[in-house]
């Protein structure tokens, strides 16, 4: 048709999901801005942000609901699931109580998805691995809890460094479908 691009867009909203504090919304800054904020912001509800890409001969429009990982905010979950296509659920290696508790956490978050979105494609991004020796990393663990889940598969990652961002998104996206 005449004057109509070739290409075909396509909205897809991805919530990114995980306890406060484990990166989700770094995360996002560095992936789409390529930014890094030093500073803790809590995200109050949910917050969106919106990203173009091209994959497979399609213009790809990404809203990404980050949804604050705090408890004060379970009640508003439900609402912000719907119509997701794809989830990334964060947690952060950190060594201490938040990066342990953080990975207890993940089937609770992996439970919600399923309740309020069914099958959707589900990845785990392991965050903050420049905080950690990666040569110490437990991945048999990691990788036992994603086939238990059934997850996609796992990626570590950085929002200061972006270490693993562009490998983890671009997998994602690739296996959404359209």
């Amino acid at each position: 048709m005449e004057g109509e691009s070739a290409t075909k867009k396509i909205k897809i909203k991805v919530t990114i999901i995980g306890d406060g504090a484990v990166g989700k919304t770094s995360l996002i800054q560095k992936f789409t801005k390529g930014i890094f904020q030093t500073d803790y912001i809590k995200t109050i509800g949910a917050q969106l942000t919106n990203y173009e890409t091209e994959i497979d001969g399609y213009r790809i429009e990404l809203i990404f609901w980050d949804i604050a990982g705090q408890d004060d905010f379970h009640f508003l979950r439900p609402s912000f699931y719907r119509g997701s296509k794809a989830a990334i659920i964060v947690y952060s290696l950190e060594e201490n109580d938040l990066g342990r508790r953080s990975f207890d956490h993940i089937t609770t978050w992996y439970n919600d998805v399923k309740q309020f979105c069914g099958d959707i494609p589900v990845v785990l991004f392991v965050n903050k691995v420049d905080l950690v020796n990666e040569e110490s990393l437990n991945r048999e663990k990691i990788q036992n809890l994603v086939k238990e889940l059934n997850l996609l598969d796992y990626y570590l990652t950085s929002a200061k460094t972006g270490q693993g961002l562009d490998q983890a998104y671009n997998a994602l996206i690739k296996k959404i479908p359209r």
